[in-house]
């Protein structure tokens, strides 16, 4: 297949490259930009006069939901979702059912993705067997399967001990470990940040420290083994902070954030809404400025959607009987777009957070267009604005965000040089 996309203004966070060019694709790879070279013929033609084109973005953490829950979402509608948003390629984590702490899973999961073919998919294994954090997952045969980092989600490890061998372990075939870290004990059975909206509301809380407390540990481990490490779902600006001086002191760490939490906070929790009920929960005002801040600066250096479908009754019970989780992916870049309405950061930054940011935190092969580089593209209109949930492609419609008036809309996602989606 070969593409010519003509007149768009093509930005490039890893080369710098901010210009309106064309660009051409050619066997799923980027061709040239610029001029097509004089023996070049494309199939396709698409113009991209007044629309942006960037790298496709990079969504390190999206639920599909299948194997084991098809109810709330399978494969292919959240592909297909994330394509909407500009997602080319994506990371899922390991709570399936069976967990995904086999190759068997993971190779399920991988053949279903390239039957869909909306958006490449890149697994995220499981650390323990399980999930249950007593016996370590066969690491070695999942990662020549296809994954690409390994995680025990919120589910902590029942001894530090045997946390720290498997990090050992990890680091030895210079393994990712991703971390949600989150200190069961302090977070057992809260719903909402702690602090006054949570006791005005009489909803448990689970405080800052759950979050500090486990992040220290861990970055702790971390320095010990050696392993490479990425931090998962921060919340706080504490947080943060400890992610930066690790940094400052060259660990090899990386971290992400939900693209909610620099959007919403625990104000949010007023109207009882179960659409708000997330874990680890929306923090304060402070908390998200902090964060803000963090990813302007890059110490954050990914914005994800962390997006998790559910059916209806999920989240048609009172607050704390509901399940937690926004159905997000499909609204990724309009969202983010906000941030940039907002004056928090300017476009080139907020794409690379999207972009280039994710791939280098996970070693994916995505996130940048240069020639020989994969041929994974979003076209935007920056002047266009996107209604949330006019066109919805995901089975989760439990999204807080609906009707509302987004900037921003996608145009075109185009995979290996194929159009996975056109508004």
């Amino acid at each position: 297949m070969t593409v010519s996309i003509m007149g768009a203004r093509l930005i490039d966070p890893v080369s710098g490259l901010d210009q309106l060019t064309d660009l051409h694709l050619e066997n799923g790879k980027v061709l040239a930009i610029g001029a097509a070279p004089a023996t070049f013929r494309a199939a396709q033609h698409i113009d991209a006069h007044g629309l942006i084109a960037a790298p496709g973005l990079v969504d390190l953490n999206v639920s599909l939901r299948e194997p084991g829950y098809s109810r709330k979402g399978t494969i292919a509608t959240e592909t297909r979702a994330a394509a909407a948003g500009g997602v080319t390629s994506l990371c899922c984590p390991p709570l399936t059912r069976p967990i995904l702490d086999t190759s068997a899973v993971a190779e399920l999961i991988l053949d279903r993705a390239r039957e869909a073919g909306h958006c490449k998919v890149f697994p995220v294994g499981a650390l323990s067997k399980g999930l249950e954090g007593e016996q370590l997952a066969e690491l070695v045969a999942l990662r020549d399967v296809g994954c690409v980092a390994f995680g025990n989600g919120l589910n902590s490890f029942n001894n530090t001990r045997t946390l720290c061998r498997a990090l050992e372990y990890a680091a030895t075939f210079d393994l990712t470990v991703v971390f949600n870290s989150q200190d069961r004990d302090l977070a057992a059975g809260g719903l909402a940040h702690d602090g006054p909206i949570a006791s005005f509301l009489g909803l448990a809380g689970v405080p800052e420290t759950a979050e500090t407390v486990a992040l220290a540990r861990d970055l702790l481990l971390v320095e010990q083994s050696g392993v490479r490490a990425h931090f998962s779902q921060l919340t706080t600006a504490r947080g943060a902070e400890m992610i930066a001086q690790a940094q400052a002191r060259g660990l090899p760490v990386t971290a992400d954030v939900a693209l909610y939490q620099l959007i919403l906070t625990d104000e949010a929790l007023t109207g009882f809404s179960s659409l708000y009920h997330v874990l680890p929960p929306l923090r304060t005002a402070k908390d998200r400025d902090g964060l803000r801040a963090a990813v302007k600066a890059g110490v954050i250096q990914a914005i994800s959607s962390h997006h998790q479908p559910h059916e209806r009754d999920a989240k048609q019970a009172p607050f704390g009987a509901t399940e937690p989780g926004i159905s997000s992916v499909e609204l990724l870049l309009p969202l983010a777009l906000t941030l940039v309405e907002e004056g928090v950061l300017d476009l080139p930054t907020l794409l690379a957070r999207l972009t280039a940011g994710p791939a280098q935190a996970l070693r994916l092969p995505a996130g940048e267009l240069k020639v020989g580089a994969p041929a994974d593209v979003v076209l935007f209109d920056l002047n266009a604005t996107t209604l949330a949930g006019e066109h919805w492609h995901s089975r989760g419609q439990n999204s807080p965000f609906m009707s509302h008036c987004l900037p921003g809309a996608v145009r075109y996602t185009l995979v290996d040089g194929k159009v996975s989606h056109q508004a």
